[in-house]
């Protein structure tokens, strides 16, 4: 007998079949994901401001971000040692259908003829918790399930995914809230579902290997891991200060509402801008991905994000600001695109859902950290300084980190 001939190397990740389930499973959970925060931020905006200054109702988004972020920093570590002890795969799905039956309790809280914004707030903060579980789960399957070589190829393609729903969301989200917050939430509903099923069903082996040791001990090691290794400690921080500092998403309904004078409409574009620029972006990098200087490029976006985020700021014109954001994004991109590269290929299997637990603390829920410090000092000053802080202080922590990581500025190649 003859043995059987071998299966053809795949060409790309979407040859092979699990990639595929994988990329449409987040497509549509990050659309839901995303179409839904829109429409929160504008509900609570929009009812605080019936009977606040337009600060104190900025400071309401943000304190919205706070919620989340707070359950995100408390669940986040545990998350990863639950990504490297148990199915990959199942995590990432069931975790989806939750956050489907919380885009339900939004609807029925909808319902009422006055929603409760602490409800409303309270209810973003189990959110957060939801997201602090599937974020490691997400960031360790891709290697699972492509081959190293193409895993470049297929980050790039990641990214793709989340800017494509990044963009559409909120333009969903923006479209959805001019008709009824009911009917968006139940949209987002939907979405979530096709999601979990997408993932449930999707064919591939993703449990880790067995771990040993106590719990403790494996947090431990994941935090020695990231501060030790100075390519992954730089790249995981540049982006929480760019973020922390510079994160405009909360000033969005402030800006639609009451300085551009954009409405609903404007609002969604002004949300979709950034992953316009960004899915751009990453579809370059999946075709080209970088080949050289790639410390430099990161370094470079976070420069140019912090520089959009000024000029978004000054601007009182829906279109520039529009533009602006669509630069931000793609800027991002690029640093996001480093930054991820970096970390899956310099991290052993064994320690992805830590790892990614880590990177997930220091730039998802930082996003929320982000958007509170954003209220807060919108609080204090108004919107327009608050951009203005935010991007000179994305500038200023660029050429810190240039000074503190030279390492991650000298990286070259991503290999």
């Amino acid at each position: 007998m003859t043995d059987p001939a071998p299966e053809p190397e795949p060409k790309g990740p979407f040859s092979i079949p699990a990639y595929r389930n994988f990329w449409i499973g987040r497509l549509a959970a990050v659309l839901g994901f995303s179409s839904q925060s829109a429409v929160i931020a504008w509900q609570i905006y929009e009812i605080a401001r019936r009977d606040s200054s337009i600060a104190e109702a900025a400071l309401y988004v943000g304190i919205m971000g706070l919620a989340q972020f707070i359950s995100m920093f408390c669940l986040t570590l545990p998350a990863g040692i639950l990504a490297d002890r148990h199915d990959r795969k199942k995590i990432m799905g069931y975790t989806i259908v939750a956050q489907a039956l919380i885009a339900a309790g939004y609807l029925g809280l909808s319902l009422m003829d006055h929603p409760p914004i602490w409800g409303l707030i309270a209810l973003a903060s189990v959110l957060g918790a939801t997201r602090s579980l599937i974020a490691p789960a997400t960031s360790a399957i891709a290697p699972m399930i492509v081959p190293r070589r193409l895993l470049p190829n297929a980050i790039a393609s990641n990214s793709m995914a989340m800017q494509i729903g990044s963009i559409a969301g909120p333009a969903i989200g923006g479209g959805l809230v001019a008709i009824s917050t009911v009917f968006a939430y139940g949209v987002s509903a939907v979405l979530f579902v096709i999601a979990g099923v997408m993932i449930i069903t999707m064919k591939a082996n993703t449990k880790p290997e067995p771990q040993t040791g106590s719990k403790i001990a494996m947090v431990r090691e994941g935090l020695v891991y990231v501060w030790t290794n100075k390519i992954v400690l730089g790249a995981l921080s540049l982006d929480l200060a760019a973020v922390l500092l510079g994160s405009v998403t909360a000033l969005m309904p402030v800006f639609a509402k009451d300085i551009l004078h954009a409405g609903p409409i404007g609002y969604g574009a002004l949300r979709a801008a950034p992953a316009i620029g960004a899915v751009l972006v990453a579809f370059y990098l999946s075709r080209y991905p970088l080949r050289h200087n790639a410390g430099k490029w990161m370094y470079g976006g976070v420069a140019v994000f912090g520089l959009m985020t000024i000029l978004f700021g000054l601007s009182t014109n829906i279109f520039l600001s529009v533009a602006a954001l669509a630069v931000l994004g793609a800027s991002d991109m690029i640093s996001v695109y480093v930054r991820g590269t970096l970390v899956q290929i310099v991290t052993p299997d064994a320690m992805r859902g830590r790892v990614g637990s880590v990177s997930y603390l220091f730039i998802g829920a930082s996003n929320e950290l982000g958007d509170f410090e954003t209220g807060l000092i919108a609080r204090l000053l108004g919107p327009v300084a608050a951009a203005l802080f935010g991007g000179a202080g994305a500038l200023l922590a660029t050429g810190a980190w240039v000074k503190l990581f030279p390492t991650l500025y000298k990286a070259d190649r991503l290999e």
